[in-house]
């Protein structure tokens, strides 16, 4: 079983602090199973939350839902790639979400974190059709991290991404609460 990292279902509260001193919100939606997936929306999280008037919202695709998505001014969305798809609680995040969405959240900014074991171009495709769809903007290429894992053991192995790989992560998503932040986004 992948070890259990700090990244909490619902992380909104700033130190010490109400969600008065916010004035954006950035929604990290992610699924893992082992554990890289989740990781890479830890970092990213972690990169978020050094701008001080963004609130960072992370939930497992399981838990998040339409309401998330609506409240939110930007999004950061992280799935493994299973079988050159996306992870299947992730596409049911997008199945409960897109039509409630619709014609809601045009124009809101979105990236793309996707762990893979070889390729994860299937995953980040899926992804961005759905934003299409959706009319959001990409802020930047899809992050993908090949973790090379090619065997029925190596696949289903609990994951420890290279800090290079993380400190992407953090880049991502600190670039995505800088820019909203200060409004380019």
């Amino acid at each position: 079983m992948a070890r259990q990292l700090p990244l909490q279902p619902t992380d909104i509260a700033a130190p010490g602090s109400g969600t008065s001193a916010y004035q954006k919100t950035l929604l990290i939606v992610w699924q893992s199973m082992t554990g890289g997936t989740r990781q890479m929306a830890e970092a990213a999280a972690a990169g978020a939350r050094t701008e001080a008037t963004v609130q960072v919202l992370c939930k497992a695709a399981a838990q998040a839902g339409p309401a998330d998505l609506l409240a939110a001014d930007g999004v950061l969305f992280a799935t493994p790639e299973n079988l050159a798809s996306m992870a299947g609680l992730m596409k049911d995040f997008f199945d409960r979400c897109y039509y409630p969405a619709l014609g809601r959240i045009e124009g809101r900014p979105y990236a793309t974190l996707v762990c893979a074991g070889s390729d994860g171009s299937g995953a980040a495709r899926q992804i961005e059709r759905i934003c299409t769809g959706w009319r959001l903007r990409a802020t930047a290429p899809p992050l993908i991290v090949c973790t090379q894992a090619q065997t029925p053991e190596a696949i289903l192995a609990p994951k420890t991404l290279a800090e290079a790989d993380l400190a992407r992560c953090r880049e991502l998503g600190q670039a995505l609460a800088a820019g909203l932040a200060v409004g380019v986004f």
